[in-house]
């Protein structure tokens, strides 16, 4: 689209509206124009003006969570929100910041940094292949205009604050910390028609009803447009460490864990690394605080810890692959595996079973302890491979419940029952055939208990066609209610959530 013929409410809304470029595609589908507003008031008119011309509209920060999610319905404009990226106010003596949705994690660290504070929020960082425009090395750099080197080098980012709010993305310190959502305590947002609405923070209550930030955590941009947040902070620890451990079967790793969790050491995360079935489990426990009680903290951890076959390694570094692992990963397939921190031994077998059953070998990687896993496979694998495996994990998981009856959806294939008899053995320490049902789990024929939920962050275009990225969601309903009173015209990234939402 050239820009003479680029609407004119969205020109006189924004002063920042080009055409797109390849670099601007949302799952691969590409939007007419990109709007870049610098104010709330201005991302209300801008989404007044989309509104009256009947547009769809897909917010963006970073650009680097863009391809999570369903390719959307429809995709018209995209409205980047980096230039909105100011930190608003920084009280620091009552621990609380409110900055603007565009401001990047990496630059809010350096600002409140200077004060000893914190957002502890760390989702794994993402590189952009390539990154939008407003991301390009030579946009704004004093770089040619169509120089190639500068449009297709990568880059590499946390994610922006609105990203990280409308994605729900956390990383290890979620255990201690929690998500987004939890750090929250105020937030601004536009609505599809224009509307600014505000909640939390200064705000008693605001005229909805609704408590705004629970919604919009991890709406994936499907009910409006975030433009401010308030969020409370902690101080900088003063040191780290993390004590890790190397085990050769999953059923040692959980154990491990579980020495780390129950004692008095209080770690503020608990990730494990486990890139192939063939091979060791590692588990690192991190520690945050004073240097000489982080001291006496890892050695006592160590001690609990020792074993005669390993030793735990103490380190005032993460291991090279924190922050690094499967939920990292930018192309092929990445699933997200939620359920109970004690079921974790189960899933684990559940996971490598399927896995097996489909011819895979995944890494499996994540916040053990807080109940979030990651399991990614390289984009080469074969599509229906891959579908198999999400299909057979639901199923053995629980995921398969009939939203609409409660009832659940087919029964676990034969082959994969023999598969998780191996794995459970494997995780569990078993031998042999697995255990009957004990009381209130289900017998042959019941299917098993709905212990975990199985999300695919992303996948290629050819695995996107084969599964349902979401799954089955009991709420569908509910979550469709919500969408209508928000976006009645169905135009705020329409279809990228479950269910289509």
């Amino acid at each position: 689209m050239a820009a003479e013929t680029i609407p004119t409410p969205l020109v006189t809304a924004c002063q920042d509206v080009r055409p797109t470029s390849p670099a601007d595609a949302v799952a691969g589908v590409l939007p007419q124009l990109v709007a870049s507003p610098a104010s709330t008031q201005e991302c209300s008119e801008l989404l007044k003006a989309a509104s009256e011309l009947g547009l769809a509209v897909i917010p963006r920060g970073a650009g680097s969570r863009m391809d999570w999610g369903n390719p959307p319905a429809r995709c018209d404009l995209v409205i980047d929100m980096t230039r909105m990226n100011r930190v608003i106010e920084h009280a620091a003596g009552d621990l609380v910041a409110t900055v603007e949705a565009g401001v990047s994690l990496e630059h809010l660290a350096e600002v409140l940094g200077a004060a000893g504070q914190r957002l502890a929020l760390d989702p794994h960082p993402h590189p952009l292949h390539p990154p939008p425009a407003a991301h390009r090395l030579g946009a704004g750099q004093g770089l040619p205009d169509g120089d190639d080197s500068a449009a297709i080098a990568p880059v590499s980012t946390r994610g922006t604050v609105g990203g990280v709010l409308a994605t729900g993305a956390a990383g290890p310190l979620r255990l201690r910390y929690g998500t987004p959502r939890d750090l929250l305590l105020g937030i601004t947002v536009v609505r599809a028609d224009g509307t600014v609405a505000k909640s939390g923070g200064k705000v008693v209550k605001n005229v909805a009803g609704y408590d705004l930030g629970k919604l919009f955590a991890g709406s994936r941009g499907t009910l409006g447009l975030i433009t401010q947040a308030t969020f409370r902070l902690h101080p900088v620890p003063v040191t780290t460490a993390y004590v890790t451990v190397q085990r050769a079967a999953a059923v040692d790793a959980c154990q491990a864990i579980g020495v780390a969790l129950e004692s008095p050491v209080a770690p503020v995360a608990v990730e494990i690394d486990w890139p192939s079935a063939a091979g060791p489990v590692t588990v690192s426990i991190a520690l945050e605080g004073d240097p000489m009680g982080v001291a006496q903290r890892a050695t006592a951890l160590a001690d609990l810890l020792r074993r005669t076959d390993r030793s735990p390694a103490g380190s005032d570094t993460p291991p090279p692959w924190w922050g690094a692992g499967p939920a990292a990963q930018p192309d092929g397939t990445v699933l997200q595996v939620a359920f109970w921190p004690g079921d974790l031994g189960m899933v684990l077998a559940e996971i490598r079973a399927a896995a097996e059953v489909a011819g895979l070998d995944p890494a499996v990687g994540g916040s053990a302890a807080a109940g979030l896993l990651h399991v990614a496979c390289p984009a080469d694998r074969d599509p229906g491979a891959i579908a198999a495996f999400v299909a057979g994990l639901r199923a053995a998981v629980g995921h398969g419940l009939r939203p609409e009856t409660g009832h659940r959806l087919s029964d676990v294939p034969k082959p994969l029952a023999h598969a998780r008899a191996h794995a459970h053995s494997h995780a569990h320490g078993r031998g042999g055939a697995a255990e009957p049902a004990g009381p209130g789990e289900p017998r042959s024929g019941e299917g098993p208990p709905a212990r975990a939920n199985v999300v695919v962050l992303h996948a290629p275009p050819a695995v996107g066609d084969l599964v349902d990225l979401f799954g089955p969601v009991p709420s569908l309903g509910l979550m469709r209610a919500i969408k209508d009173q928000f976006d009645p015209h169905r135009v705020m990234s329409p279809g990228r959530f479950a269910g289509g939402i």
